[in-house]
């Protein structure tokens, strides 16, 4: 429980963590980032870190000249890549496996949701999937899972996370000290959060609607 309230707190007040983050560690900040970015798409159990947040806030400190915007975008990128096809590799290796063991802390609920994903979007719910908390982490292990060929995944992966690195980093880097941006920046993150898991709501009340 104290490990959610930690990362909830971290991502409502990103812009003060990764403030303090840049001023404590300087150019290392880059690899810290680097690694967040990767873990949260490429480790299936840790699906809650910021991803969408992270990225809006690091464009924003670009542009106040904290970080290089042209070191930050390509890097993310690198890491979203990288991330998804470390998660595909252990979809395809061990998904089932892992699924079926009691003892590894994987959401099934998040499986099934991810699977109705790639039941309505095919192929392409790897780009989707990009602007899906949640999903985001489910889906290249479900892939992986379901033995997606992977000239394929990585076509849609490389398209995915270039097109959520640039949009993200740069709605932060354009919007992100805006003087109401700057003075709500925590209603503005969970606002981002929010809109970022529409498609899953969305999804879910159809579930409920057809049930009833």
């Amino acid at each position: 429980m104290e490990l959610v309230r930690a990362v909830f707190d971290f991502i409502l007040h990103i812009d003060v963590h990764l403030g303090a983050i840049i001023a404590s560690y300087g150019v290392l900040t880059y690899g810290i980032l680097f690694v967040i970015i990767f873990v949260e798409t490429g480790l299936v159990f840790v699906p809650f870190l910021p991803g969408d947040s992270l990225l809006f806030a690091a464009g924003a400190f670009a542009a106040l000249g904290s970080l290089n915007l042209w070191v930050v975008i390509p890097l993310m990128m690198l890491a979203a890549v990288l991330g998804d096809t470390v998660n595909y590799w252990i979809g395809h290796f061990f998904g089932h496996k892992l699924v079926q063991n009691p003892h590894v802390p994987i959401n099934k609920e998040h499986i099934e949701e991810t699977q109705r994903f790639f039941d309505k979007h095919g192929g392409k719910t790897i780009i989707l999937a990009r602007f899906v908390p949640i999903v985001r982490t489910f889906a290249p292990f479900v892939a992986g899972i379901g033995r997606m060929h992977y000239g394929q995944f990585i076509f849609y992966n490389a398209i995915g996370g270039v097109l959520w690195v640039l949009l993200a980093t740069l709605a932060g880097f354009f919007f992100g000290n805006i003087p109401f941006v700057k003075e709500n920046f925590s209603l503005v993150v969970l606002g981002i959060v929010l809109v970022s898991v529409v498609p899953m709501l969305l999804q879910v009340i159809k579930k409920v609607l057809k049930h009833d």
